[in-house]
């Protein structure tokens, strides 16, 4: 009995040995003889598969905290024939235009590549369409489920948002903006859901986890699509309306740094940027500088007071020119005052007082204040941040200080500007501008964004009385007060530049508006930059100065904004300043 157990033991353990035999040839076959063969099987399988893939979404934030999608996957179809097959390509064409539009030539000409077997001729095809076309069964036609970044909200936040395309390692990744800068969040690690013996032929994918995973996630920004919007149709009027380069704005929270809405013009469509300029992919909020002119003057004036070399008491004599190093520098009207307080330097905007405020500072100090505020790049999360031009910090020439001191001579960024001046709206703490507010991860699970980069540049009091000189320039010198908004205190300064010449000085009749405001004053919500890059309309003399093409544009964002988020009146008041 045991002589037949063991002989039917060994029978089994025969073909057990001869089995693996079998199965170790044929993996060494599939893995090493036909390996290249099934490679580019497996290859192909993905290839197929290369219009669907999953990605993180963007998100803006609507003023009650619900999340809209900024960048979203979007299923559709591909569209594709195969010229050999197509028996009868008017009809195809007819079928097809009827549901889809396609280009008549376009489709013509792919069908005469009769040894390619497959020309795609649409993309993008919404599954209604797609569905349609399928119930044709039109012969030589394939359609392919195929997926995308979609971004809903097209110009929208476009500059801030970016968008994603294929890359020089024929891989799908983040172009600009919050696609870019936050790219290895939103990718997704793909390498467990492949066929595992796919996997194992292929070598195409790795078996261990990548510890990205745990990083990957949505993210949330603070733009509210409301305001974003709001913002962006001014911005294209104001260039229109003035035939201007451009035009560009920020709206920001200068307690926090948050940014609800940014965005400049021209612009593109990330949904379309295959036709647009790669110029309009450029963000100049963040990758281009300017001299913005005297909405400067209230930081040199914050500089001034916190040194202690001048109080809102301070007087001086103002003349209509001076002359420094062998330069003059004159006022904008080309008129002197007298003796009067500084404060009416914020509130004429007068170059020949904030020229005397540098002066009283000192080069050391000067450029002590103005290397804390534009010393270095703000850290905005946004791709391709660049430095300010601040070489003439470094000058020993009292002249280049006192150009500076109304802003010209020095080019910053607009994001920089916002920084800087939201420091005197935030009662001197400089805090770190910022597009997202938090990650939600694939688990569910939801990270807050640390933005705690703050420092102290100004003190409260200095701040709050620099502050005081900008709502007396609302109250009483602009428009004769025709903008003041009863309980809610605004603080505004205007700026126009002359725009500098390729080859060196300055443009006489070319100019660069700006333009600063945050409310309510004494404890500001918002701050807003405005700025209009060389505007040139039929009328040279009714644009030539910031307080002409953006005063209504900005007091329309500031009404906007009181009553979209029902910003009450508040009686308490700041400190004031008369003259």
């Amino acid at each position: 009995m045991w002589a037949i157990f063991h002989s039917r033991l060994y029978v089994v353990f025969t073909i057990l040995g001869i089995l693996s035999i079998l199965l170790i040839g044929r993996l060494f076959t599939v893995q090493i003889v036909e390996g290249a063969q099934y490679q580019m099987k497996a290859r192909e399988q993905y290839a197929s598969n290369r219009g669907s893939f999953t990605r993180g979404n963007i998100y803006f934030t609507r003023k009650d905290g619900v999340h809209i999608a900024a960048a979203t996957i979007k299923t559709g179809y591909l569209i594709a024939i195969d010229p050999e097959s197509l028996s009868y390509p008017k009809r195809a064409y007819a079928t097809l235009n009827a549901i889809i539009p396609i280009d008549k030539s376009v489709f013509f000409m792919a069908t005469n590549k009769k040894n390619d077997p497959y020309e795609k001729i649409a993309d993008h095809v919404s599954l209604k369409q797609g569905a349609q076309i399928i119930e044709k069964h039109l012969s030589g036609v394939t359609v392919i489920r195929q997926q995308w970044i979609y971004y809903p909200g097209g110009t929208l936040a476009a500059h801030a948002i970016g968008f994603v395309a294929y890359n020089n390692s024929n891989t799908v990744s983040g172009q600009y903006g919050i696609e870019r800068y936050y790219n290895n969040a939103l990718v997704r690690n793909d390498t467990n859901r492949g066929n595992f013996f796919t996997r194992i032929f292929s070598n195409s994918s790795s078996f261990l986890v990548d510890p990205r995973a745990a990083k990957e996630g949505d993210i949330v920004t603070g733009i509210e699509p409301v305001v974003e919007a709001h913002l962006l149709a001014k911005l294209k009027t104001l260039r229109t309306k003035y035939n201007a380069k451009s035009a560009g704005g920020i709206i920001m929270v200068p307690s926090t740094g948050e940014i609800v809405a940014l965005g400049s013009v021209p612009t593109y469509n990330p949904n379309t940027f295959q036709t647009a300029s790669t110029s309009s992919f450029i963000n100049p909020l963040v990758q281009n500088v300017y001299e913005f002119g005297s909405i400067m003057k209230p930081i040199t004036m914050a500089s001034a007071l916190d040194a202690g070399v001048v109080t809102p008491k301070t007087t001086y004599y103002d003349t209509a020119c001076i002359h420094v190093n062998g330069d003059k520098i004159c006022n904008w009207d080309l008129k002197g005052r007298g003796v009067i307080p500084i404060g009416q330097i914020i509130v004429q905007s007068l170059n020949v007082g904030a020229s005397w405020l540098a002066q009283q500072l000192g080069q050391q100090r000067f450029r002590d204040y103005f290397m804390k505020l534009f010393g270095q790049k703000t850290g905005i999360d946004l791709p391709g941040e660049v430095s300010g031009l601040i070489g003439n910090l470094n000058s020993a020439r009292q002249v280049d200080f006192d150009t500076m001191s109304f802003g010209q001579g020095i080019a910053i960024t607009p994001v920089q500007m916002i920084r800087a001046l939201g420091t005197i709206a935030n009662a001197g703490v400089m805090v770190q501008p910022h597009i997202a507010t938090e990650k939600i991860l694939t688990s569910g699970k939801v990270v807050p964004m640390i933005w705690n980069k703050k420092k102290r540049i100004f003190s409260t009091l200095s701040s709050s009385e620099t502050t005081a000189m900008m709502v007396d320039l609302t109250n009483n010198e602009l428009y004769n007060g025709k903008y003041v908004i009863p309980g809610i205190p605004v603080a505004v300064k205007t700026g126009t530049a002359q725009l500098t010449k390729p080859d060196g000085g300055y443009y006489t009749n070319r100019f660069f508006h700006s333009y600063v405001g945050f409310f309510p004053a004494h404890a500001p919500r918002f701050i807003i930059l405005l700025y209009v890059n060389y505007p040139h309309g039929k009328d040279p003399y009714l644009d030539e100065y910031s307080t002409e093409t953006l005063t209504i544009p900005m007091f329309d964002m500031v009404h906007f904004l009181i009553n979209y988020y029902h910003i009450p009146p508040n009686r308490s008041t700041v400190i004031t300043h008369t003259s």
